[in-house]
């Protein structure tokens, strides 16, 4: 296998490949990191490669707002229901949130939602697979293998680029899309989720997140 180190808006990220798949992203200091510091050495070369490549030029274009799909050859490697976890947290569009119950529900078992929030956890791809956009039924951010603080940042991104686009697509309809929207104070437009909703909190100015 094979890395290359990259610096982020949110600190250094590696990127790890086997043959042409990508099959992890580590945070510099981050859970993966620092149990990889805890074990034997992987065999690891520093040499990038195409998929490293097209990796770190799509992770630049989503950091700068320019992307919000990613197309990359990814093998993220896991137990069955992990690897349906994964599958299905690529589906969560830009700017949603949604919650670990409803992932279990979606994949046919409601009573997994702890078994879904340990695979989610088990990610070896943050930001690719989004698993950032899965909060707490009570709205509460949970954990994330980078840190919360990290979590924070990469919902916000998602929401802040994504309320740009939802104004550029309003400037070209004329605002006939008003109605599916709901304008938040300060004249931010946030989208609509049968799930979970991310809004400013008007007296803190943090993040929240409201779920079912």
């Amino acid at each position: 296998m094979n890395y290359q180190d990259i610096d982020s808006p949110i600190g250094r990220l590696r990127l790890i490949a086997d043959g042409d798949r990508l099959v992890s992203i580590w945070f510099e200091h981050g859970r993966d990191a620092a149990r990889a510091a805890a074990r034997e050495p992987l065999d690891l070369e520093e040499r990038s490669s195409e998929v490293l490549e097209r990796t770190r030029e799509q992770l630049e274009e989503y950091f700068a707002g320019r992307r919000q799909q990613f197309d990359l050859p990814l093998d993220p490697r896991g137990t069955d229901f992990q690897r349906r976890v994964w599958q299905r947290l690529r589906s969560i569009a830009y700017g949603e949130t949604t919650t670990y119950g409803a992932l279990a529900r979606e994949l046919g078992d409601p009573g997994a939602s702890r078994a879904v929030g340990l695979a989610n956890g088990s990610n070896p791809l943050p930001i690719v697979i989004p698993c950032h956009r899965v909060i707490g039924a009570g709205g509460a951010l949970t954990g994330y293998a980078g840190g919360l603080d990290r979590k924070v940042a990469l919902l916000e991104l998602d929401r802040r680029d994504f309320c740009r686009s939802l104004r550029r697509g309003l400037l070209l309809d004329g605002g006939r899309a008003a109605n599916r929207l709901e304008v938040a104070p300060g004249d931010e437009v946030i989208q609509q989720h049968p799930m979970s909703r991310i809004q400013p909190d008007e007296a803190a100015g943090e993040l929240v997140a409201d779920g079912p």
